[in-house]
């Protein structure tokens, strides 16, 4: 305790308040049932529509659920045929009715086939609506009284700030729904709203957005987004994304490769894929402890990746297994098929080699003891 110096000390009292007012652990959504159902409610232009294909895609991908999307949004222009487009999207189908204005009877209409057609999960995505529009606001609590949900989410956008705990509560007030779920929590934004959601409307925040691909979607741990605010980052969230990238028997592969010294074109490129998978590359890099802070004000593009592909692929299939067969004439071929320049290809090159030989030392457990402990004494945070 003696080492540790009072803005330390004051920095983990705020994180453990921070994560004590956020509800202190992670709460599970409700799909139970026979089936399931799921009533979205929010504002309009939250990112209810997306997120509920977003729910549909988690559940079918990491639950094994069988899930119906359904479209009661019947006022927003072109709302049903988003949500059409989101549902074909990631191979979920979407149940609607443009002849029935009524979302009660859509809703009810579609717990029904979802019986008869097997489906175990029921997503209603309805439309949005002002917390002072009196009349949709007693639509939406029609709506439930009706289908009797095993699971009411508000979906909130999380860039709207401390607006956002008003309309919470006067949705609660109405709808009394579940969870909370924190949309558009990527790039730059914080989610400052979900620090006093939790206490003024006492429901827990269940999921958050973190971009917009159909697999941007998190739970939420209260811990995480205390660092996340605290601009900590999130260790754990990206160490997730990046085991559900991993595969077991390549990886086994590769670390004898790097062993033998046989790492190529072939290899970095798959390393490529496998980071790119794991979502959008700012949202990546501000999960690493500093780097936000580090990088702020530099933009982290998504396409940086491309010119490097590129190149790879105007090599030959024995120039990607044999880099050393890269001379300068080949290099001059390789920067006109991509069409870089050699500088470029050098440059590429370069980092291949420097990969290569990191790779190489961070294999040897004895290496990397002593990588650590060079960190350590210059001041860096060990992780735990």
């Amino acid at each position: 305790m003696n080492s540790i110096s009072p803005s330390q000390l004051l920095i983990k009292i705020t994180h453990q308040e921070l994560a004590e007012l956020m509800g202190s652990e992670n709460v599970e959504i409700n799909f139970q049932g026979n089936p399931g159902v799921i009533l979205m409610s929010g504002l309009q232009g939250s990112g209810k529509t997306t997120f509920s294909g977003k729910l549909a895609n988690y559940l079918k991908t990491k639950k094994d659920k069988n899930p119906l999307l359904v479209a009661c949004d019947v006022y927003r222009p072109a709302a049903i045929e988003q949500l059409h487009v989101v549902g074909e999207s990631i191979g979920v189908e979407v149940f609607s009715d443009k002849e029935d204005k009524s979302p009660v009877s859509i809703a009810k209409n579609a717990i029904k086939h979802a019986k008869q057609n097997g489906f175990n999960v029921v997503i209603v995505d309805t439309a949005g609506r002002l917390a002072v529009d009196e009349q949709m606001m007693n639509e939406i609590e029609e709506v439930k009284n009706n289908i009797n949900p095993s699971e009411t989410l508000f979906v909130v956008d999380s860039m709207t700030g401390q607006d956002a705990v008003n309309t919470a509560k006067a949705f609660n007030e109405k709808v009394d729904f579940d969870g909370v779920v924190l949309t558009k929590l990527d790039g730059d934004t914080r989610g400052g709203a979900a620090i006093t959601i939790k206490s003024v409307v006492n429901k827990p925040i269940k999921f958050i957005g973190t971009g917009e691909k159909m697999d941007a979607i998190d739970l939420f741990y209260p811990e995480r987004m205390a660092d996340r605010i605290l601009g900590m980052g999130d260790v754990v969230s990206l160490v997730e994304r990046a085991q559900e990238q991993f595969d077991e028997e390549k990886a086994k592969k590769l670390q004898s490769k790097i062993k033998k010294n046989t790492f190529d074109f072939n290899d970095f490129r798959d390393q490529i894929n496998q980071v790119q998978k794991m979502g959008d590359m700012k949202d990546i890099v501000g999960m690493i402890p500093g780097m936000k802070k580090a990088l702020k004000g530099t933009e982290v593009d998504n396409k940086a990746f491309n010119p490097i592909i590129a190149m790879i692929d105007s090599m030959t299939p024995k120039e990607r297994s044999s880099p050393q067969l890269i001379n300068q004439s080949r290099r001059r071929r390789i920067a006109q098929g991509s069409g870089s320049n050699l500088q470029e290809v050098n440059k590429l090159m370069k980092q291949f080699e420097e990969t290569k030989k990191m790779m190489k030392l961070m294999s040897n457990k004895k290496n990397m003891m002593n990588m650590m402990r060079q960190f350590k004494n210059m001041g860096g945070k060990m992780p735990q």
